[in-house]
């Protein structure tokens, strides 16, 4: 990943709730994923093969993250983006969780819930050359002729 797409913004989330008041408002399943730092298992989630058009909010706090018009079909089990709505919507951090594979965590800037992580140079035919794997149990989509 080059510097432009390791730095971290506003490392102060707006959005701060203790551990019981996200319980309230997510599942056992979001919580997992969305606080924890989890994964859904691939090829389940909800958005993996959606083509409707729209805004995907981060399920925690709504925030805007991706449009539909960034996202495409990598395979990879996970609904994949190739930018965030704006470069200030996600903050990043390393993730040294797997020995040998540093990967590069994507968070909400807003909550700072964990959604997934960014991969570059894998050589998809995208405006971009990266990939954010981001699990369907981080967003809701809204369709765009819900926005209007």
């Amino acid at each position: 990943m080059d510097h432009e797409h390791t730095a971290t913004y506003d490392l102060q989330p707006h959005l701060v709730l203790t551990p019981e008041q996200w319980h309230e408002r997510l599942s056992d399943e979001e919580y997992y994923v969305l606080r924890e730092a989890g994964t859904e298992a691939p090829f389940v989630g909800e958005y993996t093969d959606t083509t409707t058009e729209g805004v995907y909010r981060c399920r925690a706090c709504g925030a805007e993250l991706f449009r539909s018009t960034q996202k495409f079909h990598s395979s990879c089990g996970w609904p994949s983006f190739y930018a965030p709505l704006a470069e200030d919507r996600v903050r990043y951090l390393n993730d040294e969780s797997l020995p040998g594979r540093p990967r590069t965590e994507v968070r909400c800037a807003q909550c700072d819930s964990h959604l997934g992580h960014v991969f570059a140079g894998e050589g998809f035919d995208t405006p971009t050359d990266l990939r954010y794997c981001i699990n369907s149990i981080c967003l809701d989509l809204v369709p765009t002729d819900e926005t209007t």
